[in-house]
């Protein structure tokens, strides 16, 4: 029997890498997409025309964390046996601007989902992504036990959602699940998180389309893993007996500085010569070291990373790079980059 799985926040990173590795396990794939005056498809566009992925296997619904009667209606007419929900206001420095929105989107979104799970009176399977960011500054390195010091609007939401999960898991007998998952990135991270706006602006650099890179907090320590392996990981936590929440990482930390040395210098390049700091990327309250334990996720999941640090780095500005020579016969796109060149405003310290 084909199992079916519904993934919130299909669109991003998470999102796509986890319908590729459902749709490979032969489910019946839906997603959940927020409307939009722009097209904002285009990590999963490529599924929509692969051959070896029939037409009956993938859908998307337009749906938004903020409207309960929907939410409750899409889950009670597609019934899947598993419910993915990454969905989120993402962005650590975003949530200082709207502090308000985050909570609700991050926060009050999961309960919505939640409750429209309980309400449709559906049994599934509910995954919850939550992050390290919840750590905040707890002694590391950071584990299931370790108590939460949320320094960010960002990762007080996500400290609400993940109490939320165990309590209609403790309370209503819920198969839910909390996957606190460590910084991990690829070539399809946000370009205003760091690591991509980093490995982009190498690319940029490299082909004479720009020369600095503006940032923020270069000392910052992450534990930063390979996006494509998380996601199997949440795939792996449904498949269990019972529900439990797991820390996910590589258990190695390195700064922003680090990363910025080896993007750079596999390209060749100073990165002294071409990064500015600028103060509009520092957040107000800072998280200076995340660093996971997932011990026990190897014990009882079987799973450990296997991309290191230096071939994430690598492949990520591989992609950047790469992406740039395909346009690069293409006037008519050279010429939208190069009016594009002025610096853009967004909040590029982002993890």
């Amino acid at each position: 029997m084909t199992k079916r799985a519904l993934i919130t926040g299909i669109t991003g990173q998470d999102g796509s890498y986890l319908a590729e590795l459902l749709l490979s396990k032969g489910y019946e794939v839906h997603g959940i997409v927020r409307r939009a005056s722009m097209f904002n498809t285009g990590r999963i566009e490529h599924i929509y025309v692969d051959p070896h992925i029939p037409d009956a296997k993938f859908f998307t619904h337009y749906g938004d964390l903020s409207d309960s009667g929907q939410l409750t209606n899409l889950i009670y007419n597609i019934q899947p046996e598993e419910i993915y929900h990454l969905a989120a206001q993402s962005h650590v420095r975003v949530s200082f601007d709207m502090p308000e929105f985050t909570g609700d989107v991050t926060g009050l979104g999961t309960t919505r989902l939640l409750e429209s799970v309980r309400r449709s009176g559906i049994k599934t399977r509910f995954y919850q992504a939550s992050s390290s960011e919840m750590f905040g500054d707890a002694p590391h390195p950071q584990n299931e036990e370790t108590p939460f010091r949320p320094r960010s609007p960002y990762a007080a939401a996500k400290v609400y959602a993940f109490w939320m999960v165990r309590n209609y898991r403790e309370g209503y007998n819920m198969f839910a699940c909390n996957g606190i998952l460590f910084n991990h990135e690829s070539p399809r991270r946000g370009e205003t998180f760091v690591t991509r706006k980093i490995t982009r602006a190498v690319a940029r650099i490299k082909y004479g389309l720009e020369d600095k890179v503006y940032l923020g907090n270069l000392e910052a320590k992450r534990d930063w893993g390979y996006a494509p392996e998380y996601v199997e990981v949440m795939w792996l936590m449904l498949q269990q007996e019972r529900p439990e929440d797991f820390v996910i990482a590589t258990g190695e930390t390195h700064s922003v500085k680090e990363f910025l040395e080896e993007a750079f210098a596999y390209a060749d390049l100073d990165w002294q010569e071409h990064v500015e700091i600028d103060p509009q990327y520092f957040r107000p309250t800072e998280v200076e070291l995340l660093q996971g334990d997932a011990g026990k996720a190897k014990e009882k999941l079987g799973w450990e990373p296997k991309v290191t640090f230096k071939e994430l780095v690598r492949i990520m500005v591989d992609a950047d790079m790469r992406e740039l020579e395909e346009m690069k016969n293409s006037k008519d796109v050279i010429q939208k980059i190069m009016n594009n060149k002025v610096r853009l405003v967004d909040s590029g310290a982002g993890f």
